[in-house]
């Protein structure tokens, strides 16, 4: 099989120098300058570079102009599933078209995908549609969030009040962007729930629940951010599987967000990606199966080459953390209050930058670009929700001037 790999998340991450056999299969990675130090290393694979800027799509298309057509297309990053759609659609190559890598990146139309379905969401309009009929065409007055109908990591979002509160702050400049890129959502109350998993032809290969502590929306206005196993029952599962039908996500990986609610959950958001490292290596320790690396197998071998997942026990639950510094207005931290957790028994893993170790800018859920981050179990899903909740009581990240010299 020809196997053309769009290069948007490292090899770190997806392993895939263990996940496709490149001796049997003609591999080729398109990555950029700046992320080709993350490509597998020690493995036959024809390697070549496109512009990191500008459109995506075209990019790709440029760079394998003179290669015979690909038999599949790999793209696991979210950045890069519309792109994939695009180059897929040009060059004739199965998979997800345009309209699929939609419904799982356009909030709009996941929401009306999941509606139609007879599942519950928030309800929602296009900014550009409220602001043009004002706040008594929608159907809620109360809370109200604001974001990027394709936005990630909770970038440009917002809660507001009230539906006249936003909209009367989008008249006055709020927005950086485009109208036409946002929509509004009534806000619900409710703990946040993930599921991830993967699919294979409709059919669930491995699912697992888990529980935030914390908001990714919290998260990216400088609050940290966890989550912990949850169980995972029947109906829930069902729950999640009608989503997934709605939106049309067949095979694959899945990152699947809902609100707890007394009636039940309610849909936020889904991705055809898989969620952070964070996620992605409790989800490992719990199930047996890396889902990004899964994921590549599934689309290069089938469903057959697979590791047989385990389920885990009540106490055999993991969990993850992360404390952010991209809000601090600094390049260095001061951290406190972390000694008498980072020697837990329920540590499993433990990042913390030195002193003198300049933080990144960007927002980020990678434990080695946060000022403190780590991995926890195997417990239960109390004792780890509880871990982090003490932790993230006691842990403080101060701005610190730069380390002399």
């Amino acid at each position: 099989m020809r196997v053309l790999v769009m290069h948007g998340l490292s090899d770190s991450f997806v392993r895939y120098a263990e996940s496709i056999d490149h001796e049997k299969h003609e591999v080729i990675y398109v990555s950029t300058p700046e992320r080709r130090a993350s490509l597998p290393s020690g493995v036959r694979a024809l390697t070549i570079e496109r512009s990191g800027s500008g459109d995506i799509a075209t990019a790709v298309l440029s760079a394998v102009a003179k290669l015979p057509k690909p038999d599949t297309i790999i793209a696991l990053s979210e950045f890069d599933q519309i792109p994939a759609a695009h180059v897929r659609q040009e060059l004739g190559v199965p998979g997800p078209g345009v309209d699929e890598a939609l419904a799982v990146r356009d909030k709009l139309v996941m929401k009306s995908a999941v509606a139609a379905a007879g599942l519950r969401t928030p309800q929602f309009a296009p900014l550009e549609e409220a602001l043009r009929n004002g706040p008594q065409s929608l159907p809620w007055q109360t809370r109200t969030v604001l974001k990027p109908v394709a936005g990630a990591s909770s970038k440009e979002t917002y809660t507001f009040a009230s539906t006249s509160e936003v909209l009367d702050a989008v008249r006055g400049g709020k927005l950086s962007s485009a109208t036409a890129e946002f929509e509004i959502e009534e806000f619900i109350e409710g703990s946040i729930l993930h599921l991830d998993g993967l699919l294979a032809a409709n059919e669930p290969v491995v699912i697992q629940a888990s529980r935030y502590v914390g908001t990714c929306l919290d998260y990216a206005h400088g609050k940290p951010l966890g989550s912990a196993h949850a169980d995972t029952d029947p109906d829930l599962i069902d729950w999640a599987l009608r989503c997934l039908k709605a939106v049309g996500i067949e095979s694959g990986p899945f990152h699947l967000e809902a609100i707890e609610t007394v009636q039940g959950p309610v849909f936020l958001e889904v991705g055809a990606r898989c969620g952070s490292v964070g996620v992605v290596d409790a989800f490992e320790l719990a199930t047996g199966i890396r889902l990004p690396s899964a994921a590549v197998r599934l689309q290069v071998d089938g469903v057959s080459c697979l590791p047989r997942p385990r389920v885990p026990g009540p106490e055999e639950r993991y969990g993850w953390f992360v404390v952010p510094g991209h809000t601090l207005g600094s390049s260095y931290c001061r951290i406190s209050g972390e000694e008498h957790f980072r020697q837990d028994p329920m540590v499993r893993r433990w990042e913390q930058r030195r002193a003198d170790e300049p933080l990144k800018g960007n927002i980020s859920y990678a434990y080695r670009n946060v000022p403190v981050g780590g991995l926890l179990g195997p417990a239960s899903s109390s004792a780890l929700e509880r871990f982090i909740r003490e932790l993230f009581g006691s842990v403080r990240v101060e701005p610190a001037s730069p380390p002399s010299r």
